[in-house]
């Protein structure tokens, strides 16, 4: 099938919220994140909402219409209005809408925003009355290892014993990735934690599932919080004279479940890695880009264990050995890429529907040299990486237009 490809698609604007707590800001409902976040992008492009053509806006719990009600913050123009849920992916899956409908040459100027109003503890079921979406991979995966509640930290527990016992990574290596993930989010404003833990303090931290020795800080909290990004064509940003600010997004892909997600047997495919890497290839390809030439990633690590994995599906080690980065410190500041510089989910929050949007912001501030004391030295190349089991994964490359000559 031959690939079509109108035009070049930048982001011009970015924002978010502080992530917090649920329940910490008193009142603090979603049409006011949602507000506070796209107001925040739409000022950093230096443009008005009147100029916004579409909008696509993720959120994974509430009404079917709240992706209107909260862009009706910023202005009400009659502009259509998508609502997106794709369970932790939803926020760069409403990136990616925003960026087709440039790239196919329907909009010069969209909106993607993300917001999520959470509850505390573990995530459940809205409906009892009906089979749960991740009901076929549960399944699957309770041939291969006892059923533990919660079902997300024990999914990612048995695909880090599988990684374990295949490859000789540890437990271990889990508290490294969080130990890494909360050093770095304590220079980050905008994270829900920014306590620096040492690695003992992470292994002997309450324990979420113990077989696999997952304990609570190697995992994503629930959180409020909102992000928004401002996507432009070429035009557009000729225009409106943005080239000092665009980055291009120059390679994305969504994938969702394969065969192999089932068919393999395991349990680290059963949790998304085969599909992200997947998505890697296919960005790499259209973006003529490799690993080696990322220097700043953002990654889905939603439980410490999905970070391992997912080195291996972005192709920064080969299969069966991320662990080896890790004890070489080759993916924290000094090493070969910087992973996760906002502190990621596990330590600046996961409001499920801003996710993806936040690490967008992460990546702009990031080639901009925004960044502030996260700053990543020389970061010319960005990659995104944001997952949602059962299931779908948007992986996306940035570079800063005015570096190509894009413009």
């Amino acid at each position: 099938m031959v690939e079509k490809r109108v035009g070049k698609v930048y982001v011009v604007g970015v924002g978010m919220t502080k992530f917090e707590k649920p329940g910490r800001r008193e009142g603090w409902d979603y049409p006011a994140m949602a507000k506070e976040a796209g107001t925040n992008a739409l000022d950093d492009a230096g443009i008005a909402f009147e100029d916004v053509e579409q909008a696509h806006v993720g959120f994974m719990f509430g009404e079917s219409t709240s992706g209107q009600r909260a862009v009706y913050e910023l202005g009400m123009t009659g502009i259509p209005i998508t609502n997106v849920n794709n369970n932790c992916a939803t926020g760069s899956t409403a990136l990616y809408l925003a960026a087709n409908a440039i790239r196919g040459g329907l909009a010069d100027c969209t909106l993607a925003l993300g917001f999520e109003k959470m509850r505390p503890g573990s995530l459940s079921a809205a409906y009892k009355d009906r089979e749960w979406p991740l009901q076929k991979h549960v399944q699957a995966l309770a041939e291969m290892r006892e059923i533990s509640s919660p079902p997300a930290p024990w999914m990612y527990g048995v695909a880090g014993l599988e990684h374990n016992d295949r490859y000789g990574s540890t437990p271990e290596h889990f508290a490294k990735v969080a130990e890494k993930n909360h050093r770095h989010s304590a220079n980050n404003p905008y994270a829900q934690f920014r306590d620096v833990y040492t690695v003992d303090d992470i292994k002997n931290a309450k324990m979420v599932y113990a077989e696999a020795g997952l304990t609570r800080l190697m995992c994503s909290p629930t959180s409020d919080g909102s992000g928004a990004a401002v996507l432009a064509s070429a035009r557009f940003v000729e225009d409106n004279d943005l080239g000092d600010r665009a980055i291009e997004i120059v390679g994305q892909a969504m994938v969702t479940d394969m065969r192999s997600t089932f068919d393999t047997g395991s349990a680290i495919n059963l949790v998304g890695t085969d599909m992200s890497r997947k998505a890697a290839e296919k960005v790499y390809a259209r973006s003529g880009l490799t690993p080696g030439d990322v220097d700043v990633i953002e990654l889905h690590d939603c439980f410490a264990p999905n970070e391992l994995f997912t080195y291996e599906a972005l192709g920064l080690a080969n299969e069966g050995e991320a662990h080896k980065l890790i004890d070489d410190n080759d993916t924290t500041y000094g090493g070969r890429w910087v992973v996760n510089p906002s502190g990621g989910l596990i330590s600046k929050g996961h409001p499920l529907g801003a996710t993806g949007l936040a690490q967008c912001a992460e990546l702009t501030w990031q080639l901009r040299g925004e960044a502030g004391a996260r700053q990543v030295d020389g970061a010319a190349v960005a990659l995104q990486h944001n997952i949602g089991l059962g299931g779908a994964v948007v992986v996306t490359a940035y570079r800063p237009a005015n570096r190509r000559g894009a413009l």
